[in-house]
């Protein structure tokens, strides 16, 4: 008996030693070292900006600097694999787009395991992507579009990218509702707004925050959004789901990722900060401003958001074969 107390109490004597480190890391986080946000696209986007609308109240929060880092390049993947790659802190975050959900399937050979590398912290929120058209445009509705496509009237569409979530979502369109309809790639929002607008295209998708501005300029006229329900930011516009297609929903969306091992303790306080912050009203009105749905949550709530997110679209990437520019 006494033998097997002793290998208990040596037991139990390890695992608190074990745990110390960690809990006397989380008790000290973060006053160690500025944190460092890793916007894992190029300054001026949506996802820089939230980066940096979201690091000044969490410094004040946290009493430590967040330095906002840009790192873009292959759809976000570059970034997100800096910030797996980096120690499990608590320092370095990740604030990643909805590429993130696609590059798995899309970008072969990635150097980290997207869902074993990665810690979700919290989703920000979501938005709508519009599928628009230029003012002297003969589609008047999204039905328009739909039956010329189907008399095969050589229906073209731009997006921000091969692979991009506009892209996949009218690719998805495509599949289910058999419609045959092109897709001509641009490098990024500013090139596919300048030649929507000025009719060179017939149909542009992107996100509110990029469309917007011309549909209240009345240089583009907007025919669905791709989320369940409407946008607050266009209430008017019909959703893809309510044009025929019942179930339809393809969001943009914004998430805050730690490295895997960084300690629960860290994470958890990360995640309520972030909380914190977007119930913020000065914070929420500069989100809203950039077209997001505010929506925060639980990191698990975020890791099943995600890993939904991967497993939609790797079938989609994978149906329609379709390859990263």
């Amino acid at each position: 008996m006494k033998q097997w107390i002793s290998r208990t109490a040596f037991a139990v004597t390890a695992a608190t030693l074990l745990a110390a480190p960690l809990s006397a890391m989380a008790q000290a986080w973060p006053t160690k070292q500025p944190i460092k946000f890793v916007a894992v696209f190029p300054p001026g986007g949506s996802v820089d900006q939230v980066a940096r609308i979201l690091a000044v109240p969490l410094s004040q929060q946290l009493g430590q600097n967040i330095i906002v880092e840009n790192k873009g390049g292959a759809s976000g993947s570059i970034g997100t694999a800096a910030v797996a790659a980096a120690p499990a802190d608590g320092y370095t975050f990740a604030v990643v787009f909805d590429t993130h959900g696609v590059n798995p399937t899309l970008i072969p050979g990635m150097p980290f395991d997207t869902r074993k590398d990665l810690a979700p912290v919290s989703l920000i929120g979501t938005s709508a992507m519009v599928l628009a058209t230029f003012s002297a445009s003969e589609y008047k509705t999204f039905a328009d579009v739909v039956a010329a496509a189907k008399a095969k009237k050589n229906v073209s569409y731009g997006s921000i990218g091969s692979g991009s979530l506009g892209h996949l979502a009218m690719a998805l369109l495509s599949k289910s509702g058999g419609i045959d309809w092109q897709h001509i790639p641009y490098k990024g929002g500013g090139p596919l707004m300048t030649d929507a607008v000025a009719g060179h295209v017939p149909l542009s998708i992107g996100s509110v925050f990029v469309t917007k501005p011309h549909i209240d300029s009345g240089r583009l006229r907007p025919l669905a959004v791709t989320t369940s329900k409407r946008s607050d930011d266009l209430p008017n516009v019909p959703t893809v789901a309510e044009s025929g297609f019942a179930g339809f929903d393809a969001p943009a969306w914004w998430a805050i990722l730690a490295p895997a091992k960084t300690p629960p303790d860290v994470l958890k306080r990360m995640n309520e900060e972030v909380n914190k912050a977007l119930k913020n009203p000065e914070i929420a009105k500069k989100l809203s401003a950039q077209g997001i749905d505010i929506l925060g949550g639980t990191p698990e709530s975020a890791r099943v958001f995600i890993d939904k997110q991967i497993d939609i679209w790797a079938k989609v990437v994978k149906d329609n074969g379709i390859k990263a520019d």
